[in-house]
């Protein structure tokens, strides 16, 4: 990361590129007792959160992320009721979630309570579903509540966690996996977000497999763009328990009771389609 002439530049040496974004104002920083949080005003894209120096949520690009997060794991479920989201903290994703009738109870469990309380000052739009009464906010480490889950007890688990390292690192195990194979129920579901495809293929590669391992019978990468993050191209991923993931409640999703920006039952079959570098990767 890099911070100068009123610029914020995350670099990604590795890949050889940058994505930078043209600043106002800080809004805040502090040191809360897992990372560094701030905020900041931007010309174009909303305020920004960053966390440890990275993007994490900007107010112009966050419905790309937020909603094919949320919308395609519950669509795919039969009949979604119980939710958990493993991090999450900005409340977006929770937000989506609370969107869909049938879901009776959404737990989100963020280990950092500052990256919440920090949204709810400069992200209150991201917020707005925190009151609801089936909303129940945690914070408390979301690998330990996946292993206290009762067996059966949940449909979907979304796991909305920062990249593979410091506390997500262990998000992305088969240790993990098997924690939440055993909480969910006949036809559960979880969703991970699994970054870039373009820049991350090891990572991807190891979580389809760390996810098989644990138990799920089949695994599904889903792409979308996300301008602020690595290459701006981004992914989520899958797995299954005892149902079919290129299926989904489409004529549900086409008639959905809600707005989105994004999401729709055409984007949702569409995300499907598989590059053939992809289908190396994993085939190699």
């Amino acid at each position: 990361m890099t911070l100068g002439n009123d610029w914020f530049t995350e670099i990604h040496a590795d890949a050889g590129s940058a994505f930078s974004l043209k600043l106002t104002k800080k809004l805040h920083e502090e040191q809360s007792a897992f990372q560094r949080i701030e905020v900041f005003a931007t010309e174009d894209y909303g305020n920004l959160m960053t966390i440890d120096g990275l993007y994490m949520v900007s107010g112009r690009d966050n419905f790309l992320y937020h909603e094919m997060m949320t919308h395609p794991v519950l669509f795919t479920h039969p009949a979604p009721k119980k939710v958990v989201i493993i991090g999450g903290g900005d409340c977006g994703t929770l937000r989506e979630v609370l969107k869909h009738p049938g879901v009776e109870a959404a737990w989100q469990v963020e280990i950092d309570e500052r990256v919440t309380r920090v949204s709810e000052q400069f992200f209150p739009e991201l917020c707005e579903r925190n009151n609801d009464p089936r909303a129940h906010l945690l914070f408390d480490d979301g690998i330990k509540f996946m292993k206290d889950a009762a067996p059966g007890s949940i449909d979907v688990v979304i796991v909305d966690s920062t990249d593979p390292v410091g506390p997500a690192e262990g998000l992305f195990t088969e240790a993990f996996f098997r924690a939440c194979f055993r909480a969910l129920g006949d036809k559960g579901v979880i969703v991970q977000q699994s970054e870039s495809p373009l820049y991350h293929g090891k990572i991807l590669k190891a979580l389809h497999a760390a996810m098989r391992a644990a138990g799920f019978g089949q695994t599904q990468t889903l792409f979308f763009p996300q301008p602020v993050y690595p290459s701006g191209w981004w992914s989520c991923t899958m797995a299954g328990k005892n149902l079919d993931l290129k299926t989904f409640r489409e004529t549900d999703a086409r008639n959905k009771a809600f707005e989105t920006v994004y999401y729709n039952a055409d984007i949702h079959r569409a995300a499907w389609a598989m590059p053939e570098f992809f289908k190396r990767l994993l085939e190699g």
